[in-house]
């Protein structure tokens, strides 16, 4: 059954909603959405009182260490940890109380090709049951593929069905921005959740676009409750006036 899983995404320490596809390292151009006036603990203690698991905190660049720390520490090994993860810190994370590490950009060179040998790498240190791979994308033709480094540069790796089912091999679940509509409150890329639903084998998180409560069950019904739903910038927790936090905390209490 599809879940809302709910998100802290940090930029320069603060609690924000951006639009994903402005993240750069100068930080030219970004569009911010909402920054809060309240900590990412704040977040995370609400998350476990109202019994929501699964959830994340990325890391947005530089400065949100401390942030991210003490989110953790206010919902013990009840969020996903993201964000310059790598084999030498990763495991750090874990005993900082994150229940699972989620990377991306550490199994690519610069150029956006995949190091194998440090997915196995990662994989030995910290164990299959704690990874999440970061699969975020772009649109590519009829397809998408990953984009690493604050979703600005494309890999070589494809999301299609043969590398979901390989990849699977590797971690405990997937977490896909679709970063062409990260932050927008335009409209899920529903292709692409059907697409998630039809093909991958493990718990999906999927974040992007979601502008109404109604999204949770296109969600469901696209990807036959295979997959999850990140709601940010729309969501009333974070300044929107589109989605009511408390009815999606009531929809999973409903499942």
């Amino acid at each position: 059954m599809t879940l809302f899983r709910p998100c802290i995404d940090l930029h320069a320490g603060k609690v924000k909603q951006i639009v994903g596809g402005t993240l750069s390292d100068d930080g030219v151009g970004l569009q911010t959405n909402f920054e809060s006036e309240q900590p990412a603990e704040y977040y995370a203690a609400l998350y476990g009182k109202d019994g929501l698991k699964g959830g994340h905190v990325i890391q947005l660049g530089p400065n949100n260490d401390q942030a991210a720390r003490a989110a953790l520490a206010a919902y013990p090994f009840g969020l996903q940890v993201g964000g310059g993860i790598n084999r030498e810190n990763a495991a750090s994370w874990l005993d900082a109380g994150a229940s699972h590490v989620i990377v991306t950009s550490w199994l690519f060179d610069r150029e956006g090709h995949f190091l194998a040998e440090r997915l196995d790498a990662l994989l030995a240190e910290v164990g299959k049951e704690h990874l999440v791979l970061d699969l975020s994308c772009r649109s590519q033709g009829d397809g998408w593929v990953v984009a690493m480094n604050r979703w600005q540069t494309p890999t070589d790796i494809a999301v299609n069905a043969e590398n979901l089912r390989q990849l699977a091999n590797s971690c405990d679940e997937f977490l896909v921005h679709a970063a062409d509509v990260e932050g927008h409150c335009g409209g899920i890329d529903g292709r692409l959740v059907e697409f998630l639903g039809a093909h991958a084998t493990l718990p999906v998180t999927y974040a992007g676009g979601a502008q109404a409560f109604e999204d949770l069950q296109t969600v469901q019904d696209l990807s036959g409750g295979k997959v999850d739903l990140t709601i940010g910038s729309a969501l009333d927790l974070f300044g929107g006036k589109r989605v009511g936090y408390a009815d999606c905390v009531g929809w999973n209490q409903g499942r």
